[in-house]
């Protein structure tokens, strides 16, 4: 089984260097990174190609959804993970959300939680810095399927799902662009379609929290918010608060 973990980023070299470095030293599974870089003007691209990073440049920034369907278009493992570029992972990171995945045939996607979340994976542990954060987080990932939580949503910030789930419901939604929602919309294609979801709470990563939407300022983003979140409902006349 190969892993193919998906980095959708724009500018913040400062935070996709610490992504990955924490990716190298944490993951014992085989593995390949591929970056899409949303038109960075940071030295992104330059960077990812001397670490010997595969690497998608689009010249400007096409948002999440898209950034994600391109790398999916280039992965060539069984368990395919979007990664936001402001995480940081840990010891057992991936084993455990690995074996959540293919703990059985129905299920079809499986998240962790973290400090920073939206609904039930955010998780409060005490740590003032990525250090301690990652001493915490070695305790937490012990893995336990005890600890694993059927849930009808995972957050965007880090999904792990079958290479078939892919083949059967498809790409992420662009209408979603740049994004928010596009996750929710995700998980209820994957559960119409029969796949169960699992939160993982042995499974735990630091998460800086919407490093890429913060340059939109408030109003806008909550602007964004709004517009998606009638989108989805448009879509599937569902509130995706009913989710949360």
């Amino acid at each position: 089984m190969r892993a193919s973990i998906i980095i959708p980023t724009c500018d913040r070299l400062d935070l996709l260097r610490g992504c990955v470095d924490s990716i190298r030293k944490h993951t014992a599974v085989p593995y390949e990174i591929i970056v899409v870089d949303n038109g960075s003007r940071d030295g992104t691209v330059s960077w990812c190609r001397d670490e010997k990073l595969a690497v998608v440049s689009l010249a400007a920034n096409e948002g999440f959804p898209a950034a994600c369907n391109k790398g999916l278009r280039l992965a060539s493992g069984d368990t395919l993970v979007l990664l936001n570029n402001d995480t940081v992972v840990s010891a057992r990171w991936l084993d455990n959300l690995s074996a959540a995945l293919h703990s059985s045939p129905e299920i079809g996607m499986v998240g962790p939680v973290a400090n920073y979340a939206s609904g039930r994976q955010q998780v409060r542990y005490p740590y003032s810095d990525l250090e301690e954060f990652q001493q915490v987080a070695a305790k937490v990932n012990v893995s336990d399927p005890g600890k694993w939580e059927r849930v009808d949503r995972l957050v965007g910030f880090c999904l792990a799902f079958r290479r078939e789930l892919m083949e059967r419901i498809g790409e992420l939604d662009e209408r979603f662009s740049p994004g928010h929602f596009e996750d929710d919309d995700y998980c209820l294609r994957a559960r119409r379609h029969g796949f169960g979801l699992l939160m993982c709470r042995d499974c735990l990563i630091h998460h800086e929290g919407s490093a890429s939407f913060k340059q939109y300022g408030t109003a806008a983003m909550q602007q964004l918010v709004e517009r998606n979140r009638r989108l989805f409902m448009e879509k599937w006349q569902v509130d995706p608060h009913d989710f949360l």
